[in-house]
């Protein structure tokens, strides 16, 4: 009873010390929201100032690594939370901040992380023109522009309603890691990066404060780049969440101290959100129940007109990707007409993984010579295994697939795959496949033409295991 009562005494003053911002205008408060889920936007913000406005001390920068201020407000990490009001599986979706994408306000298309900073620059100028001299209410106001444009930025980036808003700054992230005592890593290999400062031994790490951060914030070395860093990102949400849902955190005073004083120093939420009501809510959800993905990628290394190398990807892909996952579960997908060919009833959608120039085309018309309806193609990010995805219920419409392809490619239910559709992803060990979508050349010459392309893009390889990251155990990563 003692505990109870004091966990519910600490939950009110974490509830009144709590810093909030005018950022969505019809946000989801304590109440489940009307379409059948919660959608929350997580942004890490590369911020100087606490949630207050309050410049950091140079000392706490430099202890944090956060470099020369350059005069721009980055969000280095944003992931969309999407949690169904049912209890089912929540699914947390990370952006890579440097997608290139279309960013509301007449801004054009630039990347994504940058949609905060130029709205909230534009707002400042605007401020400071109507007579707005405090530096605080400057920043906070300031802030606040940003927060909205890159909500709509999200939104229209991914079909979703944005119902909360968190924000979170770098002293925040340190801080929080070290009230929880520490989140589980693992890495496959050594790493020394004198960029974010990160350098680990290979395995299993407890990290909290600056450790955490250069966990996080690494990305120079690593072989996948970006990529690599949404999913050290990933894991380490993932461990963090595993660590607070457990009893041992939120039944322990003083660790419960602890974290309330670093979230009301550095977390910004947005405005009628009854963050107390929301925990009654989430407090059945287990490590199990919360599964990390990435929205697809079509090229990790675009090269854009003015904003550099960026990651490319297809605006219609992310829509139907996102809104895949988040639909509210429904029947299985209908069986295929057992009246009309059974090949014809099924829609091919390829992906090449391998870098070869041409090869998803030619797989798709060794398909449809057998029967089966042309979808569209793309690229996609590198895998080693041959993977077809298939609706919940529909394997026997993959197995067809396969074994028009030949090889021994995985199938592999999908929920995200529309009714009637396949979707093939060509591995690097597609030469199995070679041979049949080769025009009058043998395998070889082709096998070859693939090692070159490698050679010359010099492809990331893909992780080892392609399933999602939920927050039960320590999946080692790059």
């Amino acid at each position: 009873m003692s505990l109870t009562g004091y966990a519910w005494a600490a939950m009110q003053g974490l509830v009144k010390g709590l810093n909030y911002a005018d950022v969505i205008s019809n946000g989801a408060g304590g109440e489940k929201p009307a379409d059948g889920a919660r959608d929350i936007l997580l942004v890490g913000l590369d911020s100087r100032t606490d949630a207050q406005g309050n410049p950091l001390p140079r000392e706490l920068l430099d202890e944090l690594r956060a470099g020369v201020a350059d005069g721009e407000l980055n969000t280095d990490t944003l992931i969309l939370v999407h949690i169904p009001n049912d209890g089912s599986k929540a699914v947390a979706l990370s952006i890579p901040r440097d997608s290139y994408v279309d960013i509301p306000g007449g801004y054009g298309r630039h990347k994504i992380n940058s949609a905060y900073a130029r709205a909230m620059a534009d707002a400042r100028n605007d401020l400071q023109k109507q007579g707005v001299s405090d530096p605080k209410e400057l920043d906070v106001k300031a802030n606040q522009a940003g927060a909205k444009t890159l909500i709509q930025t999200i939104e229209k980036l991914t079909g979703s309603t944005i119902d909360n808003y968190a924000a979170v700054n770098l002293l925040g992230f340190s801080d929080i890691t070290k009230a929880i005592g520490g989140v589980d890593v693992c890495l496959k290999e050594n790493v020394n990066d004198s960029y974010s400062g990160a350098k680990f031994t290979k395995g299993q790490h407890t990290i909290a404060g600056v450790e955490a951060l250069e966990f996080v914030r690494q990305r120079h070395g690593l072989p996948r780049g970006d990529l690599d860093r949404v999913v050290r990102q990933q894991v380490f949400m993932a461990g963090m969440a595993r660590k607070v849902l457990s009893a041992g955190t939120l039944a322990n005073p003083a660790t419960l101290n602890s974290l309330i004083d670093a979230i009301k120093k550095s977390v910004v939420l947005n405005q009628n959100w009854d963050i107390f009501g929301f925990a009654q809510q989430m407090k059945g959800l287990t490590g199990g129940q919360l599964e990390f993905r990435t929205i697809p990628v079509v090229n990790p290394d675009y090269q854009t007109p003015e904003d550099g190398s960026a990651v490319q990807v297809d605006p219609k892909q992310v829509h139907d990707f996102v809104q895949g996952l988040t639909a509210p579960a429904g029947k299985p997908a209908p069986a295929p007409d057992t009246n009309a060919d059974k090949n014809k009833s099924t829609t091919v959608d390829v992906r090449n993984t391998v870098g070869v120039d041409g090869l998803a085309a030619k797989v798709q018309k060794q398909l449809t010579d057998k029967g089966f309806t042309a979808g569209d193609t793309a690229t996609a990010s590198t895998r080693r295994s041959t993977v077809i995805s298939v609706p919940p219920g529909q394997r026997a419409a993959g197995q067809a697939v396969a074994d028009a392809l030949g090889g021994k490619p995985t199938i592999v239910e999908d929920r995200t795959v529309d009714a009637g559709h396949v979707m093939v992803f060509i591995g690097s060990d597609y030469q199995s496949l070679v041979s049949p979508v080769a025009n009058e050349s043998s395998a070889a010459p082709v096998q070859q033409q693939a090692s070159g392309q490698q050679q010359q893009q010099a492809a990331p390889p893909a992780q080892d295991d392609e399933k999602p990251i939920t927050a039960e155990g320590v999946p080692c990563v790059n």
